[in-house]
């Protein structure tokens, strides 16, 4: 290709659809299969059924497929109302046997990529699922992988594994592409429709195959030369992230030495109509991408000798940041309470790793609740987002809030229902991590800010 260039729906009118220019048959029960039923997969799947393609979605999880079919959802960005509509009256399907790959047209994966505890990247799921697919892949099909990953997966490591189990060559047989996922949970302002689509192929024609296909459901595609750029694209995006909210996180350590409020310091930056954009600090980084995406860069550099100073940094930084809170949970006790974190009763508000939504994976809120339990700390939670987790040793529910029960309030997670000022009012003490009460406008000695 010559270059980068963003293509929208509206402007899409001469695109060849791709029954025909995949060659697959226009007849087929489904049209489209996503190969994971997760965050990213049932979402995709609502976008699409509701431009009236025919899609189905392939998962090897029997429970979340029978859910599936009655239409009940569990992903928040997806009412089961919604959900239940596209499948009485669309057709969505859902299935846990991979030969219904056979006769769509396009294969969309959109499997976990998790790190191993090495912090190395774990294609083990995508690549499996590659396998599957393989099999089944007939001359003509589209495949596009849009799991995060490093730059090269698509070409070194799924594009073999797709011709040794096919026989079948890519970009002469079948066309291969990278498209990352880019959800951002509990977003309203921008979803999975309306943010554009990073489109990276093996050759023009995969490039243009993923083009036509996601503009056939989504409001623009933006082309790509490669699919390493794809692939990359993704990655620095959240590198974005991870290197500025570090940045913030290092300087509210600095400011409490220099007895200064950091986020008086953000806001005021923030008026400045360029050149900034206020990143908040917090407990740590959590979610699906931003605490785990960037580590596949900088084990990729290592292949060419390269060191991503800043990167690892950034993560180093964002990793202390659950110690340093506990550290002020212990100062704000001895200071304000004149207790130790040995016997305390801590209450922390929310474990979700952002506010309104259910999604506690990476949750720096559970390892503030960790480092406090195992220093002596009595601890309970309170999300009425998240009723119960397990993780690592840790199996808790939420409680009734109940502040005036605890010696302390930690508030990790601001979500928008909580009446901070009766919980202030309420509460012996409060440590604000997220700037909630600030927020609120709420001023007491009874809260320690991050």
């Amino acid at each position: 290709m010559s270059g980068p260039e963003t293509t929208s729906a509206a402007g899409a009118e001469g695109a060849e659809p791709l029954a025909a220019s995949a060659g697959g048959p226009a007849t087929a029960q489904y049209e489209i299969a996503i190969v994971g039923a997760g965050y990213v997969g049932v979402p995709l799947a609502h976008v699409f059924a509701e431009a009236g393609r025919k899609v189905v979605l392939v998962d090897v999880d029997e429970a979340r497929v029978a859910r599936l079919r009655r239409g009940e959802s569990y992903i928040e960005d997806v009412s089961s109302e919604a959900l239940r509509r596209l499948v009485e009256e669309q057709g969505l399907g859902a299935t846990s046997d991979y030969d219904v790959l056979r006769d769509v047209e396009a294969i969309l994966i959109a499997l976990p990529t998790p790190l191993t505890r090495q912090r190395e990247p774990d294609l083990s799921i995508v690549l499996e699922a590659g396998a599957e697919i393989g099999k089944r892949l007939r001359p003509g099909q589209l495949v596009v992988l849009e799991s995060t990953t490093y730059p090269g997966t698509t070409r070194q490591e799924l594009l073999p594994i797709l011709e040794h189990e096919s026989g079948l060559v890519a970009g002469r047989d079948f066309h291969l592409a990278f498209s990352p996922e880019r959800v951002d949970p509990g977003r309203v302002d921008w979803t999975t429709k309306t943010v554009p689509k990073v489109v990276g192929g093996i050759d023009v024609a995969s490039t243009e195959a993923a083009a036509a296909l996601y503009l056939s459901a989504v409001d623009d595609v933006h082309r790509v030369s490669s699919p390493d750029a794809a692939e990359l694209t993704k990655l620095l995006e959240n590198i974005f992230r991870s290197v500025n909210i570090a940045l913030v996180n290092e300087l509210a350590q600095l400011c409490d030495r220099m007895e200064i409020d950091i986020w008086e310091v953000v806001d005021a930056a923030a008026t400045k109509p360029f050149g900034f954009m206020p990143f908040q600090p917090g407990p740590g980084l959590g979610g699906h991408c931003i605490p785990i995406d960037p580590f596949y860069l900088t084990w990729k550099a290592r292949e060419f000798d390269f060191s991503t100073r800043f990167i690892e940094l950034a993560g180093e930084v964002n990793q202390n940041m659950p110690y340093y809170c506990r550290s002020r949970v212990s100062q704000a006790l001895n200071h304000g309470a004149r207790k130790s974190v040995a016997g305390a009763r801590i209450l922390v508000l929310g474990v979700a790793y952002k506010s309104d939504i259910s999604d506690w994976r990476e949750s720096p809120a559970v390892k503030v609740i960790a480092l406090l339990q195992n220093a002596g700390a009595n601890v309970a939670y309170h999300d009425p987002h998240v009723p119960s987790f397990a993780t690592d040793g840790i199996a808790l529910e939420s409680v009734p809030l109940a502040p005036a029960e605890y010696d302390a309030v930690v508030i990790a997670t601001a979500h928008s229902g909580v009446d901070y000022a009766q919980l202030v009012d309420e509460a012996e003490l409060v440590v604000d991590l997220r700037n909630a009460t600030g927020r609120a406008g709420i001023t007491s000695e009874k809260i320690w800010k991050l």
